[in-house]
Formats: structure tokens, C-alpha cells, sequence
């Protein structure tokens, strides 16, 4: 049980919160945004003396029934109900190390995927394997160490802001923030992770701002456009699989059937990593 982490994260939770969300009457105007204490234990159906202790990392662990009632007033959603769950320790506890080896079926799937840019993601962020055209169309990652295949310090700490060209370089930044908090709740003694975590927040003002929501939920990317060097822009559809059994992710980007996207991915299977003289870092 992280009891420090809780209470911050229920505070984020109760601060972003109106009266009226929850059912209250808005009353006289709060000094302070989000419901009270009070309320949140009202809800909740328990003692308010408990829910203050559980806010300011005192508490006992809660039961399943207690988060659950916490859950449901404070309106989380799955992922950040999870997310109450592992930290409160009543989650089903994974090893202390994420994994990084690939299964051996997901590398082959990645070989023979056709016209799709295909790669394999840690719990981290690190790529962990690819295909030709993800390398074509993104950068060569065989070309770097591990330590730089790895997107969330590609989005924070490294100084192209444009991030392969893509158009939802934002939106994949603030995933990144909120997701690498799941992670950290899920891995807490992986040095790898808290590593991670402590170069962002040290390297990147924008990381720590975001850090600081406590927000665990991202929202899905379906699709975004990269700008390449030699073919130009290119949409595609995006599509994030989970692998369950190792905590990692399957992204795949795929152009419309006869778009010009399709033609230019076409084209940058052929050119391959030769199309470009130096690693793709976004703008031409």
C-alpha cells in the first residue's frame, strides 16, 4: 500500500469534482475547488475521520467494500478505479521488474503484418521490437542504445519538440504522463521505472506540471499523421493491442485501403531506412 500516493491521488480526484456531479447542492461559494471531505464521506459511507486519514496517508488499508464506495463517490472511472486498487494494495500484485522480452510469436506476427507499420512497446515506453516500415517510417531503432528507444524521454527530454512529425504530439505527451503513473503504481521497486519517472520530472517542466494531475486514464489515439522527410505527410489509423501476460503494448499503423497514405507507405517499404541519411526526428 502506497498510503502517500492514495491520498494524493484522492485529493486530484475530490478536487476535480463539483457538487453538483455528485448529486449536492452548490451551496455558498467554497473557498476551495472540488467537494469536501465531508462529503466524499457521506457518499462513500464512511466516517469522515477515516476518509480524512486515508487523504493524508495515515490510514490503515482499506477493504474492497470501503474503495468501492470511495470509487463510486468520487465517479472514477475503470482505469482510475484500478489504479485506487493498486495503490491501496488490494490489486493482484505483479513481479517487482517490468518485462522487456518479447514474445517469440509477436516478433514473427511483426515480420509477416503487410502494408502495416508494427511495433512492440514496454510498460515504460521502451520499443522494444519493430518491423522494417515502423523503422522506415518513424526512425532505425537498431541504430540506438536501448535508453533512447524509449518514447517518453523521446517526448520530454529530447530537444526536437516535433516527435517524428506526428500531429498529436500533445495528446501522446499527456498519455505518456498518465500512463507511466499506472506504471509506477504497478512496478513501485523497479529501479527502471523510477528511474524513468525522476529524469522526467527532473528534465522536463512540462512532465512535472502534468505529474501532478494524478490522471491515469488517456484517451485513445486513432489516428494521426506523420510527416516524413522523402514521402511527405502520411495518415494512419492507429491501433494499441495489449499483450495481458507481459504488461506491453502492440501498436499498429495502417492507411486507408487506395488512400495516398496507403501509395506513400508503399513507397517507404521499398525505400526502407535508406530513404533518409539521418535518424527521422520529425521536420524535414
Amino acid at each position: 500500500m502506497d498510503k502517500q500516493e492514495l491520498g494524493a491521488f484522492l485529493r486530484s480526484r475530490r478536487e476535480r469534482l463539483r457538487p453538483q456531479d455528485a448529486g449536492l447542492p452548490s451551496g455558498p461559494r467554497r473557498r476551495t475547488p472540488g467537494l469536501r471531505r465531508e462529503e466524499v464521506a457521506v457518499l462513500a459511507h464512511i466516517s469522515t475521520e477515516y476518509y480524512v486519514r486515508l487523504e493524508q496517508g495515515r490510514a490503515p488499508r482499506p477493504s474492497a467494500e470501503v474503495l468501492a464506495g470511495i470509487a463510486a463517490a468520487l465517479r472514477l472511472t475503470d482505469a482510475e478505479s484500478d489504479h485506487l486498487h493498486v495503490l491501496a494494495g488490494t490489486a493482484p500484485a505483479r513481479t517487482g521488474l517490468h518485462r522487456r522480452d518479447v514474445r517469440p510469436s509477436i516478433l514473427t506476427l511483426l515480420e509477416r503484418l503487410p502494408q502495416t507499420a508494427g511495433f512492440v512497446t514496454s510498460a515504460a515506453f521502451e520499443v522494444l521490437a519493430w518491423n522494417d516500415l515502423a523503422a522506415a517510417l518513424m526512425e532505425d531503432f537498431a541504430e540506438r542504445p536501448p535508453r533512447e528507444r524509449n518514447l517518453a524521454r523521446r517526448a520530454f527530454l529530447d530537444p526536437d519538440p516535433l516527435l517524428y512529425g506526428v500531429s498529436d504530439a500533445t495528446e501522446f505527451r499527456h498519455h505518456v504522463v498518465k500512463q507511466l503513473r499506472a506504471t509506477l503504481a504497478r512496478y513501485p521497486t523497479d529501479p527502471e521505472v523510477s528511474g524513468l519517472v525522476d529524469d522526467l520530472r527532473g528534465g522536463s517542466a512540462d512532465f512535472a506540471r502534468l505529474w501532478e494531475r494524478h490522471d491515469v486514464q488517456g484517451a485513445a489515439m486513432l489516428t494521426k499523421t506523420f510527416r516524413h522527410p522523402t514521402v511527405g505527410d502520411i495518415t494512419v489509423d492507429c491501433d494499441v493491442l495489449a499483450l495481458t501476460d507481459r504488461d506491453q503494448h502492440l501498436v499498429l499503423y495502417t492507411a486507408p485501403p487506395g488512400s495516398p497514405s496507403t501509395e506513400a507507405l508503399a513507397l517507404l517499404s521499398v525505400l526502407g531506412t535508406e530513404s533518409f541519411s539521418a535518424p527521422h526526428f520529425g521536420s524535414p
